[in-house]
């Protein structure tokens, strides 16, 4: 007969603390002990099989509270009953949590839920295997220092506030690791912006959180996450690849200048030579390197260290070897064709000496497309814009060599084709010497 009733939800043990009766069998009866342990059971036994459990209460009122605070009408509550709702993951999200777990990143998750529903998720994904967890009043009496132990050891946290994954994204730091962190609501914005990484979600991400990250996820899946460190990680590997050929190109230009010049020999480039090499032979391959599909193993090696220098993991060895190779397979030219006295402009020996470098080089550019695997595994044919810019780089080439303007120009001379054949062989010394490279030190 009242005009007015109260209706809250929550999470189940929540909402007992502020019940004392309970809707059992069409009546209401006091809400005792064994009475509420029942309740609980039941929400545990919903929550083990991966249910996210709403608990409903509900009081009569005879009039309309003058000041709707939560605190102050949210007593004497009647326990009406639970609600279990079906959430489950997205079914690419296992498998993005393994290929994340392969290539050195660990799932951590972290949620509002009940613990033993989070648990099973945790299982359901092989986020973890074990009873690990932490909930949210646990941390709120942990010490950062004891939070530094145990995210080291915990993967699930359960019940958690704002201020939680704060501390946790902090403790996480402090122990050295590059922390991404998502997120949608407002609360989140401060952990998502103390994280290394704040991910925003693109559909239910509020304009706060987007504000607060540096990359928004549009489809709010956690798989596009792993797909993103996938594309990173080849975009980085296609940089390595793009400094690799350009400076060891480089590094066998000048060590090719320098014997020369210790020898006694003309100077066999001019600087319109150079400019070339620099501009044209260098640049097309070298573009089509970036947009090389990613290697085979990006996914299966643990992430490098962000604070490692640009020589680090043997690129430094690498341009050394490299560029003495295209120098001393170019300074073969000399067993074919002697050196002229004079200078070597217009002269078969710097012909060819240019042409062996420009061969070599594109070589080179065949053999580096990929730090691991040799090219008769990856396939001659499937990075099309390689094969294009050294088609072009080649008859570029043979335009500078053959046309009486071009001779005139960049000062080259025709070549025989025996000659030419001569250079094209030596560049494929340089091509299997690569491919050599990467067989030992790989």
């Amino acid at each position: 007969d009242t005009p007015y009733f109260q209706f809250s939800k929550g999470a189940v043990d929540s909402l007992l603390l502020i019940c004392n009766r309970v809707w059992e069998k069409d009546a209401i009866v006091p809400l005792t002990d064994d009475i509420r342990q029942r309740i609980i059971r039941t929400n545990d036994d919903m929550a083990k099989r991966g249910l996210r459990v709403l608990g409903i209460a509900f009081k009569p009122m005879d009039d309309l509270p003058q000041n709707i605070d939560a605190d102050d009408i949210e007593t004497d509550l009647i326990f009406t009953g639970m609600v279990g709702m079906i959430d489950p993951p997205r079914v690419e999200v296992k498998d993005a949590v393994a290929t994340a777990n392969q290539a050195g990143i660990r799932a951590v998750m972290i949620t509002g839920d009940h613990p033993l529903t989070a648990q099973t998720i945790a299982k359901q994904l092989n986020i973890t295997q074990d009873d690990a967890i932490l909930t949210g009043a646990q941390l709120a009496t942990m010490p950062l220092e004891e939070l530094q132990q145990q995210v080291e050891r915990v993967s699930v946290y359960a019940r958690v506030s704002p201020e939680h994954k704060l501390n946790i994204v902090h403790a996480l730091q402090n122990n050295g690791h590059i922390v991404a962190m998502t997120g949608d609501g407002v609360n989140d914005a401060p952990a998502l912006k103390r994280a290394d990484i704040g991910v925003a979600m693109g559909i239910t991400g509020t304009a706060v959180t987007k504000e607060a990250s540096e990359m928004v996820i549009l489809d709010d899946n956690f798989a596009t996450i792993v797909q993103a460190a996938e594309e990173g990680r080849t975009i980085y590997d296609n940089v390595r690849k793009f400094v690799k050929y350009i400076l060891a190109s480089n590094t066998g230009e000048v060590i090719v200048l320098f014997l020369v010049q210790m020898l006694g020999m003309p100077l066999p480039l001019n600087t319109i030579q150079i400019l070339w090499m620099n501009l044209v032979t260098d640049g097309l391959p070298a573009l089509a390197l970036g947009i090389e599909k990613g290697e085979p193993n990006a996914m299966k090696r643990p992430p490098h260290d962000p604070k490692e220098g640009m020589f680090a993991r043997g690129l430094g060895g690498y341009l050394v070897r490299i560029g003495m190779l295209i120098a001393f397979v170019t300074m073969l030219v000399v067993l074919f064709v002697p050196a002229p006295e004079g200078e070597a402009t217009n002269t078969v020996w710097g012909t060819m000496i240019f042409t062996t470098l420009v061969m070599s080089q594109m070589g080179h550019a065949l053999a580096i497309r990929s730090e691991r695997d040799s090219i008769f595994k990856i396939g001659f044919f499937s990075n099309r814009a390689m094969l294009a810019a050294i088609g072009f780089t080649v008859v570029l080439q043979l335009i500078l060599i053959y046309t009486p303007f071009a001779q005139d120009f960049f000062g080259t001379t025709a070549l025989s084709a025996g000659e030419l054949f001569i250079t094209i062989g030596l560049s494929i010394l340089t091509f299997l010497g690569v491919e050599l490279d990467k067989w030992f030190f790989n």
